[in-house]
């Protein structure tokens, strides 16, 4: 078996155990039962998710990321405040999801890094004044390419990561679906590791109005943790060196905490504590990804920058 098997197959053993830990020591009418039992059990859906987008061959994985980001899409716009006669603009921003995904396949980077910031945001603008409506032109537009941005254009690099060459790590080979598993592994310790640190130690908000649980115990406890697990986990799953993985890891335990607090300040915007009810115990799609609408970008450029 290889590191990717290992790995996975060790995720979904500390999933079972949790889960039955959960059942058997927490009474029937705890509040934590209440709480933690769905937020498990919606961990192993995703895990279920995910394995056919790290094991089967391609289109499917390609199809499945694609779906991630219809469904997120489509969550921040009903987020947010639209106008009726833009509704063709909304088809196209729809219609660009399966194309971005597409260009990932093909491995095109010049089309894929180009597509949503440059032509999506000259076609969508022009399409929208077509309408001939000028009140909330530009709330609605900012609101459509933003949601774009985030939901399709950054999550979208976790495809192209499938489509990087195999090449040979420190530890041996490592594919497009290890470095996926690296970035995906780490964006959700750093989540989990803030949230324990906070619980247990945070006296000290970070930004109280925007996200009054976010400490700076948690922030700094889930920033070394990620940096300590991805020091050991990155060179057995991409081509980092150990030193190179430790600041890898203090890039994504930062950078999936300001993910976090941004997609915090849209929900306080528009009035709402969740994104969603998709994922039971969770929220919304978006509450699960708000951390990689930042990391999964830069690590992409980081890993093809050094070594691509």
């Amino acid at each position: 078996m290889n590191a990717l098997s290992v790995a996975l197959a060790l995720v979904g053993l500390f999933i079972c155990l949790a889960w039955l830990l959960a059942g058997l020591l927490l009474p029937e009418s705890s509040p934590s039962r209440a709480e933690i039992l769905p937020r498990i059990r919606t961990w192993g859906g995703i895990f279920l998710f995910l394995l056919p987008v790290l094991l089967a061959p391609s289109p499917w994985p390609y199809v499945q990321l694609g779906l991630v980001s219809f469904l997120a899409f489509k969550e921040f716009i009903t987020l947010t405040p639209a106008r009726r006669q833009d509704r063709w603009a909304f088809l196209w921003a729809y219609i660009a999801i399966p194309l971005q995904y597409l260009w990932a396949g093909m491995s095109w980077y010049g089309m894929f890094i180009i597509f949503i910031p440059v032509y999506l945001f000259l076609f969508l603008p022009s399409r929208m004044v077509l309408a001939g409506h000028p009140k909330g032109f530009l709330r609605a537009t900012a609101t459509l390419h933003w949601g774009l941005m985030t939901t399709v254009y950054s999550l979208s690099h976790m495809a192209f990561l499938l489509s990087l060459p195999d090449g040979t790590g420190p530890h041996g080979m490592v594919t497009g679906a290890s470095m996926l598993f690296l970035l995906l592994f780490l964006t959700e310790i750093n989540d989990v590791a803030q949230f324990l640190w906070g619980r247990t130690l945070g006296r000290h908000a970070v930004l109280p109005l925007v996200s009054p649980r976010k400490t700076w115990e948690g922030l700094l406890g889930g920033v070394g943790t990620t940096a300590a697990a991805a020091a050991l986990l990155g060179p057995l799953f991409s081509p980092l060196t150990p030193l190179r993985a430790l600041g890898t890891g203090l890039l994504i335990g930062v950078c999936g905490f300001l993910g976090d607090v941004v997609m915090s300040a849209v929900k306080r915007d528009v009035g709402v504590k969740d994104s969603g009810t998709l994922l039971p115990g969770h929220g919304g799609i978006l509450d699960r990804l708000d951390s990689l609408t930042f990391t999964a970008p830069l690590f992409f450029h980081l890993i093809f920058y050094l070594y691509y």
